[in-house]
């Protein structure tokens, strides 16, 4: 068995960015172990009149002792991404990490949107979303994202990073069988100008 070793992220186009094995499978377990400890609700939008447009639930991960780690390595991955593909002046995370369900047994979806965070105090810059779950174990459930020419399907890749500026359209496909769980991170900072 080999040991563990991140790729190097790069672009696919477009504002598109693919980190893939950004964690080990020890790591994206423990991830999913930790999400699936935590209290679940339903998801919100900022509409209630899109309510239909969101069937996920979700639980949040605070900034922690025991979740320290997980925080600094995406923070340090979001500076690297940042700095390499977007240069986008950004402050880190200040918002907690969404983990994220989307079940059959409900329908799980999210319609299109953007990623705008209307509670938060600055604006989201950068939005990313980490694959935890294996991409044979559902179907559907795709993160497609509309840009230039059309409509590009982001890679299922389990321990895949994806990472694009928060005001691409973009959404989740419904589930069609099976579970599928990731990790959203927002990284935001003041207007663009």
């Amino acid at each position: 068995m080999s040991a563990f070793a991140p790729s190097a992220p790069r672009a696919l186009g477009g504002p598109l960015v693919v980190w893939e094995n950004a964690f080990s499978s020890t790591e994206l377990d423990r991830i999913a172990a930790f999400g699936d400890s935590l209290a679940r609700e339903a998801a919100g939008v900022f509409v209630e009149e899109e309510a239909k447009k969101r069937i996920t639930q979700v639980a949040w991960v605070e900034r922690r002792e025991d979740t320290a780690w997980l925080y600094r390595r995406l923070e340090e991955m979001v500076q690297r991404l940042n700095l390499q593909f977007y240069k986008y002046e950004i402050r880190g995370l200040r918002e907690r990490l969404q983990y994220t369900i989307y079940e059959q047994a409900e329908g799980g979806h999210y319609g299109w949107h953007v990623d705008h965070g209307a509670a938060t105090p600055e604006p989201r810059k950068l939005s990313l979303s980490l694959q935890l779950t294996d991409p044979h174990t559902y179907e559907g459930c795709d993160l497609e994202l509309s840009y230039g020419d059309g409509v590009k399907q982001a890679p299922r890749s389990r321990g895949t990073l994806i990472a694009f500026p928060s005001y691409v359209l973009h959404q989740v496909t419904p589930i069609v069988s099976g579970t599928r769980k990731s990790l959203v991170i927002w990284a935001s900072g003041p207007d663009f100008r």
